[in-house]
């Protein structure tokens, strides 16, 4: 499917199909759908946090069908080794000589499922390929397929036999999303769905598209005074006290690092694109800062001690720095300094 340049209505309708494809197969999730849409178009990737059962699983591989991509699945458990995500040399008899094998991080769409459940060696090589892009095996470097995106599960009800994901390790991923269980009504749905005849989803775009979608997203208009309102917000949580939140200091360790600033802007731009614009505006960065920030910080034992989440601070944060206003983003509509 070819994609107008500069036509962002084209890329809503397009996303909309994609979704629309997607809930035919997968009830609720809206929130999380959308998140999955954002991370694609931001190259960005996903840590999500929910029990087991709640289509994690079926809402990646489902969408991966719908643009015919890759998408491939590791269950992480304590005995799995770097190797058995990136791949090996392995020694072929017949010819005497070595062949690469390559691993499971070679797809467009990777599930990590219960990433904290092996040890911090496998952890670190899922993450390199995350950042770098590309794994080296015995001194030739692979890139991994464009478009690229990890999705990491945690489960937040069992905690034994598992290896907590370092603080450094957790800022690499763009957003942590919360999944809850679905409403009485989606469950009712899913149970007629599931035990249902098969639904055959239709693919609406190829990966070639997608990548034309990630590059309409990185010219989306972003203004200024929106950039600056990401700064504060990241700022407020290293230094609460310049903020005259100097109560919430004794609560963090550490704040959000400069990812959460480039996180807020690269995921407003995606979600203005996905809401048929190319200009941001403030609504689009208020709706991720708590996906985009609950992760990054490192909460104190005082704040365990008091019950003190990390959603509950961003509220606090987010209640104290003020939001720009909108017609500064407005001005832009018509003006030159769109050239998305």
């Amino acid at each position: 499917m070819q994609l107008g340049a500069h036509d962002p209505t084209q890329t809503a309708d397009l996303m909309e199909r994609m979704l629309y494809e997607v809930k035919r197969v997968v009830v609720g999730q809206d929130r999380f759908l959308e998140r999955v849409l954002i991370a694609m178009l931001a190259q960005g990737h996903l840590l999500v946090e929910g029990v087991p059962g709640l289509a994690k699983t079926l809402t990646v591989k489902t969408l991966a069908r719908t643009m015919r991509g890759s998408f491939k699945r590791i269950q992480f458990t304590p005995d799995l080794v770097p190797a058995d995500l990136v791949g090996t040399r392995i020694y072929n008899q017949k010819t005497g000589d070595f062949g690469t094998s390559l691993g499971p991080v070679f797809a467009n769409l990777l599930l990590a499922d219960e990433i904290n459940r092996a040890p911090a060696k496998v952890q670190s090589a899922l993450l390199e390929v995350m950042q770098e892009r590309q794994v080296t095996i015995a001194g030739d470097t692979h890139f991994v397929p464009e478009p690229f995106v990890v999705m990491a599960t945690q489960n937040p009800i069992e905690t034994e036999g598992t290896y907590p994901l370092p603080e450094a390790q957790v800022d690499r991923f763009m957003m942590k999303v919360l999944v809850d269980y679905p409403t009485e009504e989606e469950e009712f749905v899913i149970a007629q769905r599931v035990t249902g005849p098969s639904t055959e989803v239709q693919a609406v775009c190829d990966t070639q598209a997608l990548q034309a979608l990630q590059k309409q997203c990185r010219a989306v208009y972003v203004d200024p005074s929106l950039i600056q309102y990401a700064v504060k917000l990241v700022s407020a949580t290293r230094s609460p006290d310049r903020y005259e939140m100097a109560d919430l200091a004794k609560y963090l360790t550490f704040g959000a690092s400069p990812r959460a600033t480039i996180g807020l802007v690269e995921g407003s731009r995606a979600l203005a694109l996905l809401r048929g614009r190319r200009y941001a505006l403030p609504e689009d960065m208020v709706d991720l800062v708590p996906d985009v920030l609950r992760h990054r910080l490192v909460l104190s034992y005082e704040a365990l001690a008091d019950n003190m989440t990390a959603d509950q601070i961003v509220q606090r944060v987010m209640q104290k720095v003020a939001v720009p206003d909108k017609p500064m983003a407005h001005a832009h509509e018509n003006g030159n300094a769109l050239h998305a």
